[in-house]
């Protein structure tokens, strides 16, 4: 199944892969190369210190060039040798100046004021990134990879589980829960519409450990009256905000996650975690987090 929206210059397409509404074309009005700040802040650490490192190199072989292209400027350096130059050029870009190899021409003193610069502004930008990437507040949760929908106090209630992964507080959780799903308007329009569905508890004050969100299926909710089916041909999709305060460091965290309609089992519950030993201790057991079972 496949639905289309046209723009006025480029079409995006919204198509259901393994059960999931997938966007496609979005690189045909939108690239991360326009948006290079953004992209190194969002790519991974391995791609991250790649890119500084060939930078860096590159860099460096380009000075080393253009110090060839000037004679031999270079004071006991082979003449004609790159690799004298370039690690010249390094010893001028990181301000080592082991004091072997100089600048003995005016050119190459020019060069080198440029490189002194361009080193200066280069890591002044690597060092603001590595410093807004480390600073940059993470949320280490975690959802159940499914949602169940089961009785709960004689109502039917959409459930699913989230667990803070790290040992310490996110101080005033609160979760936000939205369904989303294709419809029809009176006008013959097509609209994906969303609505709020109200939880049980949306509010945490001190979230450690495990959280069961419930949503109440009654006349006011809008899985009211909906069957498997429909939330299959409706493309009904469950999403899911947590916000809250990290209180090692301090700042607001965000985590979302969203369920397919495939990702919704009827008539399951979530296995119990909560386990009592005979002490009268009780821990958590988090290997069962994902699992479910028929409701008897």
């Amino acid at each position: 199944m496949k639905k289309k929206r046209r723009s006025s210059a480029n079409i995006v397409h919204f198509v259901k892969k393994n059960g999931r509404l997938n966007i496609e074309g979005l690189g045909e009005w939108y690239n991360y190369w326009n948006d290079p700040y953004h992209l190194l802040l969002t790519l991974p650490w391995a791609g991250f210190l790649t890119l500084i490192c060939c930078g860096y190199i590159f860099a460096n072989a380009l000075f080393a060039l253009a110090y060839l292209a000037g004679g031999d400027g270079i004071e006991n350096a082979r003449p004609g040798s790159f690799s004298d130059a370039f690690f010249f050029s390094v010893q001028t870009m990181a301000s080592i100046g082991y004091g072997a190899m100089y600048p003995r021409t005016t050119y190459a003193h020019l060069l080198v004021t440029a490189e002194s610069l361009v080193g200066l502004f280069g890591v002044t930008m690597a060092t603001g990134l590595m410093f807004a990437r480390f600073a940059r507040p993470t949320a280490r949760v975690i959802f159940s990879r499914v949602a169940v929908i089961a009785p709960f106090e004689g109502v039917p209630a959409l459930m699913f589980r989230t667990a803070n992964q790290r040992r310490n507080l996110i101080l005033e959780a609160s979760l936000r829960v939205s369904l989303a799903r294709d419809e029809i308007t009176a006008e013959g329009d097509f609209i994906r519409r969303i609505y709020d569905l109200k939880l049980l508890r949306s509010q945490n004050p001190s979230f450690s450990l495990s959280w069961t969100a419930i949503h109440p299926i009654d006349e006011l909710s809008p899985l009211y009256k909906v069957s498997p089916e429909s939330l299959i041909e409706d493309e009904t999709t469950i999403l899911v905000t947590l916000t809250g305060l990290d209180e090692t460091v301090g700042q607001n965290i965000y985590a979302h996650h969203a369920f397919a309609s495939r990702d919704i089992l009827w008539d399951m519950r979530f296995v119990d975690i909560l386990i009592w030993k005979p002490n009268g201790d009780r821990y958590i057991d988090y290997s069962h987090f994902h699992d479910v079972k028929p409701l008897q």
